[in-house]
């Protein structure tokens, strides 16, 4: 299966002796008034390889598909098989080239395996999107010490995990994605999610760290943080009528944002159009992180 590869310049030797990637040919050529081809489209993923963990339902179902929409090859991740396979046969049937990827995003040794089967079935990674995480409401002082590791183990230890198993793949390739989910709780927090609260601010910490360490490689590591967004586990905070009102009124667009909404963003930061974003959060809140 193509791995997306054709059409992308060879990668140059950078000043601190990783790989970097030129910029488009065609884009070059117009820039700078040299003869090229013609400038391509930046936000094609055509035959692209991408991850998805946390991605047989909800926010991560819809990832996949605004990267599979885009052309990318995606594979799902979950640890439920049935759950898995019923979402990877739904996008497929709409068009999207898809596939199973069943394993424990906090088990080291099933995440390598899993990355390798990957590589080796379908092609180099080349983007990787970070999105597993559980969630749950309590009043800090009723949160067991237990209850406080899963939080992390999941949503923060995770997403070293698969990133180191992916990233290094990526650096003798010289160039690579890497997009971690945040969300806006990396920034602010409320009443009775601060375990989740603080591994967020973990994910957007953890992000500027790997820009540090893996931009020199051609890797962008970017976090994408949404906002209060509609999906089945956030119904119960829909129907409670306060916090709906909360919500509309603490958000300058007026409303919930919508899976789809997210859509855009997940292939910019995938695409060639962010090879030199890096490093940063990208919100997607309908103006929640930009208002007091």
């Amino acid at each position: 299966m193509s791995t997306g590869s054709a059409g992308r310049p060879g990668p140059r030797q950078g000043e601190s002796g990783g790989e970097s990637q030129q910029p488009p040919v065609g884009l070059a050529g117009l820039l700078h008034g040299t003869s090229g081809e013609c400038a391509r489209n930046l936000f094609d993923l055509t035959g692209r390889v991408a991850l998805v963990t946390g991605s047989s339902r909800g926010i991560g179902l819809a990832l996949a598909v605004g990267l599979g929409s885009a052309g990318a090859v995606v594979a799902l991740n979950g640890r439920n098989r049935r759950t898995l396979n019923a979402a990877v046969a739904k996008i497929t049937r709409a068009g999207i080239a898809a596939r199973a990827a069943c394993f424990d995003v906090t088990r080291p040794a099933q995440v390598d395996a899993a990355v390798d089967r990957i590589e080796r079935e379908v092609g180099p990674i080349e983007i990787l999107v970070n999105n597993a995480a559980v969630a749950f409401r309590m009043p800090l002082q009723d949160v067991t010490l237990d209850r406080w590791h899963s939080v992390l183990e999941s949503n923060l230890t995770s997403v070293f995990i698969v990133s180191q198993a992916v990233a290094k793949r990526m650096i003798p390739r010289g160039h690579g994605k890497i997009i971690n989910i945040c969300s806006v709780q990396s920034e602010l927090a409320r009443p009775t999610v601060a375990a989740a609260a603080a591994a967020k601010g973990g994910v957007k910490m953890l992000t500027r760290g790997m820009c540090a360490d893996w931009a020199r490689f051609g890797i962008q590591v970017n976090g994408l943080g949404p906002g209060y967004v509609r999906t089945d586990l956030t119904q119960p905070l829909q129907d409670d009528p306060a916090f709906d009102v909360w919500v509309r009124g603490r958000t300058p667009a007026g409303r919930w944002g919508e899976r789809e909404d997210l859509m855009g963003s997940i292939v910019f930061l995938g695409s060639h159009a962010s090879d030199f974003v890096n490093g940063q959060v990208l919100f997607v809140d309908g103006g929640m992180m930009a208002v007091v």
